[in-house]
């Protein structure tokens, strides 16, 4: 299991645990979340995952692929994901999810940790409707994609960069680049 795998794989137990209802929509955006600000931070992901801009909001399309198929070996190992009909629809299903493991925390910075607590604090009372419609304000990194490129593209990261990043534009693309070259080794 490469890093990117492995902190995903625990940010996930970690949100699971540290928010309430925690499902799938509501993850997606969790991840996204984090991401997107330690990106803005400091010009690299936690997950390295891509999200698209479907029309419910950001989701990790990897994923959404492993968590839709029930033989994903790696991803059973840490979660389990229960399909519960919806009480309110009988027509949807909700899938809740429970971790099997305890995170390793070891895995992340300190400032990666920092920014997961902050997330997990601001929405932890939070649905995966609420956040869908922070994910959708005007000039979110969403919304341009939408405006811009259309549904399913995926989400640039640079998008995030905004008046209080603190590090500049050339910054931010070195230090992405070497975070990809990195996740190729």
């Amino acid at each position: 299991m490469n890093p990117k795998q492995e902190k995903l794989l625990n940010a996930i137990i970690f949100f699971v645990k540290n928010t309430k209802n925690c499902g799938k929509m509501k993850l997606f955006k969790l991840l996204y979340f984090t991401d997107f600000i330690h990106f803005k931070r400091y010009g690299i992901t936690v997950t390295g995952m891509e999200y698209c801009a479907w029309k419910m909001g950001p989701v990790p399309k990897k994923l959404y692929e492993d968590m839709a198929s029930e033989s994903n070996a790696e991803l059973n190992k840490f979660i389990n994901i229960v399909k519960l009909k919806d009480e309110d629809d009988p027509e949807r299903y909700e899938f809740k999810l429970y971790p099997k493991i305890k995170e390793d925390l070891n895995v992340f910075s300190p400032n990666e940790i920092e920014i997961m607590k902050e997330v997990a604090f601001t929405f932890m009372e939070a649905t995966a409707t609420q956040m869908s419609e922070i994910t959708h304000l005007k000039n979110s990194p969403w919304d341009k994609t939408i405006k811009n490129k259309g549904l399913n593209f995926i989400i640039d990261y640079e998008l995030a960069i905004d008046e209080d990043t603190t590090l500049t534009l050339d910054e931010i693309r070195q230090r992405h680049a070497l975070e990809k070259e990195f996740d190729r080794m």
